[in-house]
């Protein structure tokens, strides 16, 4: 049965943390050489409607370590382009492949493939939310500190689709989360409820905040994302203004614990969002976090593909 993930609310408690432990696992027989086979003669398409970097590379070379082949579909190249219904593509693409990793513009669109395709659909980033991002973020997280339960991240910037996925994981895992937005940019509210009723049975606890120095106190990680997401680019110059007192420095940085760590989901923006001496640091985690973007991927598929087979 196709088990897709739009967003970490497809997943249980038990099943997100499972994703983030076999990530790790499998990382680690990766790196010891291990050959993984056990998807041969699958095929996962990358469906992209925006550029990446980590998220395409990081999906096709973890299909290609589980056996799988990968077939790259750009927008601009498909008849969406000139106007086929999506429902009408995922229908053929869920004919031809085993799952479907998009990146897109629109949550409407994953829903919309998952509807139609019959197969596992796997949110690669939308303007909602980045589900694939937050478990590259729990893994790194668990390599560095050991554990996940009742460690404290401070999100610095947009309350935006990065914000909203780890809103959801570290409920989800009894992580402690504060965010320090401006107001107007605060983490949708259907989210919040979402994370704040997981929180009652983890323990994890959530809040809100407009002062990044309050966001920043006693935290474990200090976590950033760009100011302007892609189709944001016209409001570039509105963005650096409202958003110009959140920024992770080396100020902000003494605010957390002394053993606070660093983290950016990449691309950054230096001398924005974070500055060059705090991410390229001896506390910043971000180089880790960017490679992890590839064994959580792995731990993505493994789990998708597997529950397809049942």
């Amino acid at each position: 049965m196709p088990r897709s993930i739009l967003t970490l609310q497809n997943l249980s408690n038990d099943e997100l943390i499972h994703i983030v432990e076999n990530s790790k696992k499998l990382k680690g027989e990766i790196k010891k050489g291990k050959v993984i086979d056990k998807f041969k003669g699958k095929v996962v398409g990358t469906l992209f409607e925006k550029p990446s970097t980590r998220t395409r590379a990081g999906f096709e070379s973890a299909a290609l370590r589980l056996g799988a082949g990968t077939v790259y579909l750009p927008s601009n190249e498909l008849q969406l382009k000139r106007g086929e219904p999506v429902k009408d593509v995922a229908r053929i693409l869920g004919s031809y492949l085993n799952t479907i990793v998009a990146r897109v513009f629109s949550q409407d669109t994953v829903v919309e493939l998952a509807k139609y395709s019959g197969v596992p659909v796997v949110n690669g980033l939308s303007d909602f939310a980045h589900p694939t991002q937050a478990i590259c973020d729990l893994l790194t997280i668990l390599e560095v500190k050991g554990h996940l339960k009742d460690l404290t991240l401070a999100y610095i910037g947009d309350g935006n689709n990065v914000a909203h996925s780890l809103f959801e994981a570290c409920a989800m895992v009894g992580m402690n989360m504060k965010a320090a937005c401006p107001k107007g940019f605060y983490p949708n509210e259907n989210v919040m409820k979402f994370a704040n009723e997981a929180a009652k049975k983890t323990g994890a606890r959530l809040a809100v905040v407009e002062d990044p120095k309050d966001a920043a106190e006693g935290a474990d990680i200090l976590y950033t994302d760009v100011w302007v997401s892609m189709g944001e680019e016209s409001k570039e110059e509105e963005k650096k203004r409202i958003f110009k007192n959140y920024q992770i420095n080396a100020e902000l940085l003494r605010s957390a614990n002394k053993d606070a760590h660093v983290m950016h989901c990449l691309p950054a923006h230096r001398g924005w969002e974070i500055t060059d001496d705090v991410l390229e640091g001896p506390r910043s985690i971000a180089w880790q976090q960017g490679e992890n973007k590839m064994y959580s991927a792995v731990g993505v598929l493994d789990f998708v593909l597997s529950a397809a087979l049942v």
